[in-house]
């Protein structure tokens, strides 16, 4: 065995230290180890945070602490409970020095060779610089232990750092004061036994998962000219002149022959935030950086967003979505975990994505509504975030509707014109680019964005589960443009909720054949459009439901002529 070998078999993760001072030279040659470790690109997005302050290590302290008695309510069993509780893992204050190792996410708003293929990477090399930190320690007679259980978010919030640092966790630096037996120390209390051998697979199949559409064929809906006549009748029937509540009126024929019923009710509504970012966005094609999607992510998430503000308004049931965020949220969050990846290629290259990316996206957006359909809910709204996605929906309309790709760029989050016309000059160099299949599929795949795709397989499970389906804006237009696309019928059930600035969104509902309800410049997306208009859906039905009729109130019937 040689000197690394035994440097590597005794490597700990240690939980108490001797108050022995950590000297400069170890950690210099420590720290520096770390830095030799692999460097994806060479980014050098590793940085290192020493916290050697009494005050701050006890605040640290604090948070864990706090963090730790939610770790122990996770188990309902006692015998783990207890288990859990006799491990050590007090060393933050105990040792001499705190070291906090994080990654710089901002590299990746350059294009970095390494991170095409997975974002993930430059968060790996910083593993690899924190083993290289460990074994380093561990020859020089010190070593480390690695406190994950933490609110990330309070714990970035506590040290001040950049929004652009992410810590992979705090660790404890200094000499070991026992050496558990030649243990580890999760083992050494039984924690669980750690195997003798790695485990080792030889995969010698080449696998071709095919994934199957989720969506079974659309159930011919019977003939109700006569249930529709009579759902009229009782509109006109109310104690107005007839059509004078406009498209009031419309909507409450609508809502009524979606649910076949002369008193319908909206049950539970959802409104559901898909987010996930975009490999174009790398190109200057938004006004915003890419990591934005992330900062608005977690501002869904702490409540702070006008979704939120307006969802709570009209107590409207909100979810968010993480389609393909190009970060690793805590799993703490209450958030539906739905990554396809971090984020899509740059379709300026190659595919934005894969078939059957596509398809895992429309099974993935199909589940999302059928468990919200299952608990209750006969309406749903959707929304969207995702730096660089106007430019995605730009070019699938484009596609869909065979028009030219300056008559469907916006603005999007406001780009000024200069940065308009280098954005168009993009998007007309990556259709330029495709000579990929003529089929929609292939297009969608080329060109799409995960949480646009997710919007398609949640909009046409709603359709399965006949249930109200609101459309934001321009985004969300054209997830149900490609819907619609795959099943016409799924108008029946639309209603589009606003017309947005975007000046490719009213060519979108032109080419439906339908109306919005709101005209109020919109652009945001998030589903803002949607939870606004709410109100305006509940006045449908409840006059439909609560207003007199004129046999009821005794008024005479000629009202309706007189109008």
């Amino acid at each position: 065995m040689t000197y690394l070998d035994e440097i590597l078999k005794s490597r700990r993760d240690t939980r108490h230290f001797t108050n022995d001072e950590v000297p400069d030279a170890v950690l210099e040659k420590a720290l520096q180890a770390g830095h030799w470790a692999p460097s994806v690109g060479l980014t050098d997005a590793t940085k290192y945070y020493l916290i050697r302050s009494t005050e701050i290590k006890k605040a640290i302290k604090d948070l864990f602490l706090d963090y730790d008695e939610k770790a122990v309510s996770l188990t309902d069993d006692e015998q783990q409970k207890l288990a859990y509780k006799a491990l050590k893992l007090e060393a933050i204050e105990e040792a001499p020095l705190g070291l906090v190792i994080c990654y710089d996410r901002s590299v990746l708003n350059n294009f970095t060779i390494g991170t095409v293929g997975s974002n993930e990477a430059v968060k790996f090399s910083s593993v690899c610089a924190a083993q290289n930190i460990w074994l380093s320690l561990t020859e020089q007679g010190y070593s480390m232990g690695w406190v994950s259980i933490l609110n990330y978010y309070k714990f970035k919030e506590l040290l001040g750092l950049p929004e652009n640092m992410e810590p992979l966790g705090y660790f404890c630096v200094g000499k070991p004061a026992t050496d558990y037996n030649n243990q580890p120390m999760l083992q050494q209390l039984n924690w669980k036994q750690k195997q003798e051998i790695p485990l080792i697979e030889e995969i010698t199949v080449l696998h071709d998962n095919k994934v199957g559409k989720v969506f079974s064929d659309t159930k011919k809906e019977m003939d109700s000219v006569a249930f529709a006549n009579a759902l009229q009748h009782k509109i006109d029937q109310k104690t107005k002149p007839t059509g004078s509540l406009g498209i009031l009126e419309e909507l409450a024929k609508q809502i009524g022959m979606v649910f076949q019923t002369l008193e319908p009710k909206i049950i539970k509504p959802n409104l559901v935030v898909f987010a996930a970012d975009h490999g174009i966005a790398n190109h200057g094609v938004s006004a915003y950086p890419q990591d934005v999607t992330r900062q608005m992510v977690n501002n869904f998430l702490i409540g702070g967003a006008a979704i939120n503000v307006f969802c709570k308004q009209n107590k409207i049931e909100l979810a968010i979505v993480d389609a393909g965020v190009n970060y690793d949220f805590p799993v703490n969050t209450n958030l539906i975990s739905a990554k396809i990846g971090k984020g899509t290629h740059s379709f300026l290259q190659g595919p934005a994505m894969s078939k059957t990316e596509v398809d895992l996206c429309f099974i993935k957006g199909s589940e999302i509504v059928a468990a919200i359909a299952k608990a209750g809910s006969n309406c749903i709204g959707f929304g969207e975030m995702g730096i660089g996605n106007t430019a995605t929906a730009s070019v699938l309309m484009s596609i869909i509707l065979e028009l030219p790709i300056q008559d469907c760029v916006g603005n999007g989050t406001g780009v000024n014109e200069e940065k308009l016309i280098r954005k168009i000059d993009i998007l007309k160099k990556c259709l330029a680019n495709y000579n990929g299949s003529e089929d929609l599929d292939s297009k969608l795949a080329y060109f799409g964005g995960f949480e646009i795709m997710q919007m398609v397989g949640g909009m046409l499970q709603a359709k399965e589960a006949n249930m109200l389906i609101l459309v934001d804006g321009f985004i969300c237009s054209v997830a149900f443009l490609i819907a619609f696309k795959k099943n016409p019928s799924i108008i029946k059930n639309a209603i589009f909720c606003h017309s947005s600035a975007e000046q490719g969104h009213q060519k979108i509902l032109d080419y439906l054949g339908v109306r919005s309800l709101l005209q109020l410049d919109l652009r945001l997306g998030e589903g803002t459009g949607c939870s606004v208009a709410f109100p305006i859906i509940q006045s449908a039905v409840a006059f439909l439901n609560e207003m007199a009729s004129f046999e009821s109130a005794g008024v005479s019937g000629r009202l309706t002529i007189e109008a």
